[in-house]
């Protein structure tokens, strides 16, 4: 029985990573469709749905937070005993000269900051793109971690790793154009139905649906935020490369800075000036459509769940497995999310304007893989054959997957957030092996 737990453990850890990334990218999407004012006019366009981004990534910061619920179990259990550290921690901490600690945690609130302000962005780019669209555009981070890390970490790219991050916005781009014009037939289709007279009245007006511009316009809302996503996964890999933290500890205080961040700005939020301008602020309207739509609200513990979840998996398939083989899960939850929308009928497959989709998912996927060693760059493209240990050695420590990876998520990911942590010595284990 234990020889068959084992075989199955891995299993689990990959698929419980696959579940819960997707479930937060579909859930707050989800959300984001649901009625909460005006529901039973007949007149759709004077329905309102659920767009509070603010309030989406206070929930995703609550998830974070959650991550403390482990960290005090094993306190709990072993309180006697002291430093208390998770398993394998004590293996980070054991490099590390200095813990922390004391007003030094507040060191975290930067990257909470970032978060913050990335995670809202794509969640206000949520609400104009589908929801395949959104996690695929969330690929570009590789583009940015890769530049920062390089600026501010003195790390070395190779020619084929370049490469690669061209590749990987050739996707994207293509993924956002395509988006657009799917958007685009499905309104023109939409339009001539509606243009047809009913009963020998006068043909209604169209429904109120976002222009193919509006998803261009959410795409630059995404890659904006990835800006800010990977300066955060650079603060934290600074901070992480100084002081010794627990991977589930740095999760939760950085919810727990962001959540307080959130709070503090509320009031300044509720203000009339701001809530007249747009409804993505409108603070007090948010928590009156959360508190009165029951389906608004158990998203949102689903999300919050799912995100706790995720950041538990990400980190127990890097600790287990490799950190490259969080590269191959994280694509596989795209194509997830793809799938599930088109059972769902979120979005449609329309030829031959989807090939133009497949094609940008399928060349984003080669570029990530290609960057992180999954499969082998062509001979023209490929480090010179004494370079080859360097390179694993510079691999190993993970610039997409070091300290940190995915927060967010949503990220992110909504995901949106948390770390993907490898240890020092966990390393050389894998190295070796």
């Amino acid at each position: 029985m234990p020889a068959v737990m084992h075989r199955l453990f891995i299993p689990t850890l990959l698929a419980g990573m696959i579940i819960t990334g997707s479930s937060n990218s579909l859930w707050s999407k989800w959300q984001d469709m649901q009625c909460v004012e005006n529901c039973n006019s007949e007149d759709e366009s004077q329905r309102v749905l659920y767009e509070q981004p603010v309030w989406q990534t206070l929930q995703m910061f609550v998830g974070e937070m959650l991550c403390f619920l482990p960290v005090l179990y094993t306190w709990i259990s072993a309180r006697r005993s002291s430093p208390v550290y998770l398993a394998e921690d004590s293996q980070l901490l054991a490099h590390k000269d200095l813990t922390l600690s004391g007003f030094k945690v507040m060191l975290l609130w930067i990257p909470a900051a970032c978060d913050l302000t990335g995670t809202t962005m794509m969640n206000i780019g949520l609400l104009y793109t589908p929801v395949s669209i959104y996690q695929m555009t969330r690929g570009a981070l590789v583009l940015f971690v890769g530049f920062l890390s390089v600026v501010f970490l003195r790390r070395r790219l190779w020619l084929y790793q370049w490469v690669s991050l061209i590749i990987v916005m050739a996707g994207i781009g293509l993924v956002g154009f395509s988006g657009s014009l799917i958007k685009e037939a499905t309104k023109e289709s939409i339009g001539q139905y509606l243009a047809r007279p009913a009963y020998g009245s006068n043909a209604p007006e169209p429904i109120d649906r976002p222009e193919a511009t509006a998803v261009l316009v959410g795409v630059f809302f995404i890659l904006f935020a990835q800006i800010f996503t990977a300066t955060q996964f650079v603060v934290e890999e600074k901070i992480m490369g100084v002081y010794a933290v627990p991977p589930l500890v740095a999760v939760g205080w950085e919810g727990f800075f962001g959540a307080l961040t959130i709070l503090l700005i509320l009031p300044i939020l509720a203000l009339p000036s701001i809530t007249a301008k747009t409804p993505f602020f409108d603070i007090p309207r948010g928590w009156r459509q959360m508190i009165n739509t029951p389906s608004v609200l158990y998203s949102g513990i689903a999300v919050a769940c799912s995100i706790a979840l995720f950041n538990y998996f990400g980190l127990s398939v890097t600790r287990h497995v490799s950190a490259t083989a969080r590269s191959l899960t994280d694509s596989c939850r795209t194509l997830a999310i793809w799938i599930i929308s088109l059972g769902l009928g979120w979005e449609k497959l329309l030829f031959p304007v989807s090939l133009l989709q497949i094609l940008g998912f399928s060349l984003l996927v080669y570029g990530t893989f290609m960057f992180n060693g999954l499969v082998r760059a062509p001979f023209c493209l490929a480090p010179h054959v004494d370079t080859e240990v360097e390179r694993d050695a510079e691999e190993a420590e993970g610039l997409l997957s070091s300290p940190l990876d995915e927060t967010a998520t949503l990220p992110a990911d909504l995901g949106q957030s948390g770390y993907d942590v490898v240890p020092d010595g966990q390393h050389k284990k894998t190295l070796s092996t």
